[in-house]
């Protein structure tokens, strides 16, 4: 493990920027709209059956990822910050259907995983392909087994997006 890489072990953010062949108004819609997020929003093998969503500042997110094995792990935030089609921030936890915050380890992740975490996504236009830098932050440790999960996870739902964009 280089140094850096040393001195974050159980440190936040999260950070993951990947580029898109996409204008960013399409990527912003890709992320925006619940017909576009369901499709590919979630790591490999997972879906998203349920997401509502009101992309504004106060406005509400509640989204329900379905596992390969049928479960329904539900989240919710509330948007901080949306400047379209540039920046979002928004809170995000662990939920139950109905909306209540729920500990990590309701879904059988660590018990010390934190209750909210930050999300903020930019989106960068040049030549026509877009750069969309994800950080996920939140306060506490994280385990090295966590944020590796977290970054797979992201990574293969951006996988995803990447098709689904060729497609929309």
């Amino acid at each position: 493990m280089g140094q850096s890489q040393a001195q974050n072990a159980g440190k936040w953010p999260v950070v993951i920027t990947r580029v898109f062949n996409a204008r960013r108004e399409k990527v912003w819609k890709a992320f925006k709209e619940p017909a576009h997020a369901m499709n590919w929003w979630g790591p490999k093998g997972f879906t998203m059956p349920v997401w509502k969503g009101d992309v504004r500042v106060g406005g509400m997110v509640h989204s329900a990822m379905q596992t390969p094995d049928g479960k329904l792990i539900w989240s919710k935030g509330t948007y901080r910050e949306v400047v379209e089609p540039e920046r979002f921030v928004v809170t995000d936890s662990f939920a139950d259907e109905k909306g209540n915050t729920v500990q990590a380890s309701h879904y059988g992740m660590d018990a010390d995983f934190p209750l909210e975490l930050l999300i903020t996504i930019t989106f960068e236009e040049r030549g026509g392909r877009t750069t969309m830098t994800l950080t996920h932050d939140g306060e506490g440790h994280i385990s090295d087994f966590n944020r590796e999960g977290l970054r797979e996870g992201w990574n293969e739902s951006f996988d995803k997006l990447d098709e689904y964009l060729k497609k929309m």
